[in-house]
């Protein structure tokens, strides 16, 4: 059975959905004025807590304090920069027993003059030569000149009659003879490279002489060598 008063129920129903997307909106807040405003009066320097006061009147002060901390701040990155790189450094330096290692002591009594000994020196040869008086007066007299790699025989040695040179030829490493060569002192039969008894390069291939390394005698009858 049909309602007849349904229509207008439906009519009635119908203005009511129409009113409530028109104006329900309306009926919505949208102010929240009950959110609190976050306040940094905690974290505000004294100067600036008064915001009806001018910054300009403490600028300074806190500028100041700006750059006292930027300071402080770089002189401890740089502080700790150091103490860093010192330690890496540190880590990477040679211990005691290695140093020790790299030196060697020599009898200067067991070589004989106008003889040659070789010793092993941080995995090389050492060549120490006991010289004449000849070999000491002739090597002082060579011109300069006359040199492919120019040093005075003076500038090689600590004492003239001995010479400590490591044995290694400076063109490619071989091991030269001692006394041998047109010139008495060294000779690589590797490219034929001649060095007289300074160890001077005079004849060959090899671009400098040999090297010198450092040494120093404690007493007359000692050298050590590194």
């Amino acid at each position: 059975m049909i309602n007849k008063h349904q229509p207008i129920i439906n009519n009635f129903l119908g203005i009511e959905k129409l009113n409530n997307r028109l104006f329900g909106h309306f009926g919505e807040r949208f102010a929240h004025t009950d959110i609190r405003i976050p306040d940094f009066s905690d974290y505000r320097r004294s100067e600036v807590q008064d915001p009806k006061n001018s910054s300009q009147k403490s600028s300074e002060a806190r500028r100041a304090f700006s750059y006292l901390i930027t300071g402080s701040t770089a002189v401890l990155g740089v502080y700790t920069a150091k103490t860093a790189v010192t330690q890496f450094v540190s880590s990477m330096s040679a211990s005691a027993d290695v140093l020790a290692l790299s030196k060697i002591e020599i009898k200067l009594n067991d070589i004989p003059e106008g003889k040659n000994m070789t010793f092993k020196w941080r995995g090389k040869p050492l060549f120490v030569r006991h010289r004449t008086e000849k070999e000491i007066a002739t090597e002082a007299n060579v011109d300069l000149s006359e040199l492919r790699d120019p040093q005075h025989d003076t500038d090689r040695v600590v004492k003239p009659s001995w010479v400590i040179v490591i044995g290694v030829c400076t063109h490619l490493g071989c091991v030269p003879i001692a006394n041998a060569g047109e010139y008495g002192g060294y000779y690589c039969p590797c490219h034929g490279s001649h060095y007289d008894a300074s160890g001077r390069i005079r004849k060959g291939p090899a671009p400098l002489n040999l090297e010198v390394p450092y040494y120093e005698f404690p007493d007359e009858d000692t050298v050590i060598v590194g």
